[in-house]
């Protein structure tokens, strides 16, 4: 576009051409003073000849775009340009960051040479020293009609003066004197005052794509503070919770942009402030305010980030899951809740993201259910169901929804404890009849936790959150493990095994934090956190009898409250219900018995353990093993294997005396006597 058809271009070229003919006059100014006009070597090699030639070629094209012939003098009005001035860039900035009319000046003085490459010669051959091609702050201030000495001129170009602390002018070489620092303008302002709007590459990696999104929240509250002057915001939300795009919708409609920031990544920045600073320079260039988030990334670690972003002059919007502190901030901030993205809202979000026919057979709301997404996992979600579609045959899955939900995962939690990707189904689990009704109960409740507890309001109070927490109490091998994983399966999420020995800590205070930590990496993570062996960390509360004792209950005390804050599904297996502390299993939505199975479950156990393809001989004796055996589930998995391995030894089926002796060694390992009454007409085929 050229100066004629861009009115922001036509104004800054015209001011420009203002600059140019008080450097003509200060060029002409010095030739008819210079003391020593023919000396060849003034400013190393541009003599008075190769200046005139320039000012002639300057007279002859002036600026390479169409301006007018003659611009108005600083100050005075354009006439019928007024208009177009009033809506150009130069003095949109002007207005935003608080110039006087000397600072445009100073500020047009440094920006020629940017404009056109001329530049550099005259400030070359004014400085007397060629390889300086930029202006001084002293010849920046003579050229303003200015005497250097003038202390408020000076001021205007100190640190704390609007052009430099708003980074719209940078002062260069500052070891050499105040008035002989260079001065140039940046070239991201350069670029906005040309009508770029590209934003600085120093925030690439930071910026985020945060945006407005219809009908997640109400903007309406904030969005009328932010008009009416409020300037610094805090949305804290829960797991899955919509903060930054409802800070992107308030700050939408009261009519700023939307510059997201990382804050994960910003506290990775090897100059996170400078970073900070150029954040703030392009919010203030764009008209746009300013999301912030996660907070917790920088809240422990660098809170002095939090009150350089506090501080600034543009709207910030501040989203996290931590509680305010108020050493965070000058100037208190307006505190709200950020709501999570309701189930009536995520099936329209995931279509609207994926961008194609959903089949009739795939009930995205359904499936999204059990898990906790923001808008932003949601759509990348999305996105990701839809690459795996083209992938596997075009046509979308219930499983390509749920393995797009599970890759929007944190990472962090695979540190602490073991992910497992379950691959059994409710058909695989032999168990009776209430256990098996009681595990689909605790799937329903994890499943419509959000419908219940959000939307029907049925949350209790005392700050819970809206996890479910069972326990599963049974004998080894009754089958607790694979319960969780069943209904993980059922869920579409990961299960996630605690290891105890990350968690236990002989020092006082030490195994609270790690499990803090563990919580706290699954607020990030859509799975079922299973505690195995749980009454070693949950057990009960003792009377104090020494400093180990008050510890202890310190430790359980923290314990109880941590598990009603916890948003997830949290499983507790133990081998030892009656070692449970009450207060935890009042707090427990529901608890599970696992008992030994019965003779008919043991068949139905032994059949399936020794599976369609291991082979049998002619002699084994099922019903015999599950009518004398009393061996829980995973005894039975163990006993088979055990078979099959003896089985591949010898090359030959498996047989009633490979069963009875590998039965021989699973009572070896579990201590039991091997007992006539049990073996029965089998005992002789003991080795």
């Amino acid at each position: 576009m050229t100066a004629a058809g861009d009115p922001n271009l036509r104004h800054l070229l015209a001011r420009a051409v203002a600059v140019e003919q008080r450097i003509r006059r200060a060029v002409e100014a010095r030739q008819l003073t210079d003391p020593d006009p023919d000396d060849a070597f003034r400013g190393l090699y541009l003599t008075d000849e190769n200046i005139a030639r320039l000012l002639d070629e300057s007279r002859a094209r002036a600026f390479p775009y169409p301006v007018p012939s003659s611009a108005p003098d600083p100050g005075e009005a354009a006439g019928s340009g007024e208009a177009a001035a009033e809506r150009s860039r130069l003095t949109s900035l002007a207005r935003e960051f608080g110039l006087t009319a000397l600072d445009v000046e100073i500020l047009l003085i440094a920006l020629v040479p940017d404009l056109d490459d001329r530049f550099e010669a005259f400030y070359g051959y004014l400085n007397d020293d060629v390889t300086r091609r930029r202006p001084s702050i002293g010849l920046a201030l003579g050229l303003c009609g200015l005497s250097p000495a003038d202390q408020v001129a000076r001021g205007r170009l100190s640190a704390r003066a609007p052009l430099r602390e708003g980074r719209l002018l940078l002062a260069e070489d500052l070891d050499r004197p105040f008035l002989s620092r260079a001065l140039r303008v940046p070239d991201r302002v350069t670029a906005h005052l040309l009508g770029d709007d590209t934003p600085d590459p120093r925030l690439a990696d930071l910026l985020a794509p945060w945006h407005a999104v219809p009908g997640v929240g109400d903007p309406v509250p904030l969005a009328g503070a932010l008009a009416h002057g409020a300037s610094l915001a805090y949305l804290r939300e829960d797991q899955g919770g919509a903060g930054t795009a409802l800070a992107a919708s308030a700050l939408t409609r009261a009519g700023h942009r939307v510059l997201g920031l990382d804050l994960a990544r910003l506290a990775e920045d090897p100059t996170p402030a400078e970073a900070v600073r150029s954040l703030v320079r392009e919010a203030r260039l764009t008209g746009a305010g300013v999301v912030c988030a996660p907070l917790d990334a920088v809240s422990r670690e660098h809170p002095e980030l939090l009150r350089l972003l506090t501080g600034t002059p543009v709207p910030t919007i501040l989203v996290g899951r931590a509680p305010w502190d108020a050493a965070w901030s000058a100037a208190p901030p307006l505190l709200l809740h950020a709501p999570r993205v309701e189930p009536s809202t995520r099936a329209a979000l995931w279509t609207d993201a994926y961008g194609g026919p959903v089949p009739g057979t795939v009930d995205v709301d359904r499936l999204l259910s059990p898990f906790l997404l923001t808008p932003e996992q949601i759509t990348r979600a999305a996105r990701g169901a839809a690459q795996t579609t083209h992938l596997d045959g075009g046509t979308l899955t219930p499983d390509h929804v749920r393995q797009g939900a599970r890759a929007q995962n944190a990472a962090g939690l695979d540190r602490l404890a073991r992910r497992i990707e379950p691959t059994v189904t409710w058909n695989d689990l032999v168990l009776p009849p209430d256990t098996h009704v009681q595990l689909r109960e605790l799937t329903a409740r994890a499943r419509h936790r959000d419908r219940v507890l959000g939307e029907w309001g049925m949350r209790p109070g005392g700050g819970r959150g809206r996890g479910v927490s069972a326990l599963f109490a049974g004998d080894s091998g009754t089958g607790k493990t694979m319960s969780a994983e069943v209904i993980a399966a059922d869920l579409g999420l990961d299960l996630y095994t605690v290891d105890l020995a990350t968690v236990i800590d002989k020092y006082v205070g030490e195994t609270e934090k790690n499990l803090e930590r563990i919580f706290s990496e699954a607020a990030g993570v859509n799975g079922v956190l299973l505690f195995d062996e749980a009454d070693a960390i949950f057990g009960k509360r003792s009377d104090v009898k020494d400093a180990h004792d008050r510890y202890a209950n310190v430790e359980s005390a923290y314990l109880l409250q941590r598990m009603e804050s916890f948003d997830g599904l949290a499983i507790l297996a133990t081998n030892l219900r009656a070692n449970l502390d009450d207060a935890f299993t009042r707090r427990l939505d529901l608890v599970i018995d696992f008992p030994v199975p019965d003779p008919e479950q043991r068949l139905v156990l032994w059949e399936r353990c020794l599976g369609p393809v291991l082979p049998r001989g002619l002699d084994l004796d099922l019903a015999f093993c599950a009518e004398n055996f009393e061996l829980a589930g995973g005894n039975i998995r163990s006993v088979a294997v055990t078979s099959a391995y003896l089985a591949a030894d010898t090359g030959e089926p498996v047989t009633m005396a490979t069963l009875i002796h590998a039965i021989q060694r699973e009572y070896q390992k579990l201590g039991r006597l091997t007992l006539a009454s049990e073996f029965g007409p089998y005992l002789k085929l003991l080795g």
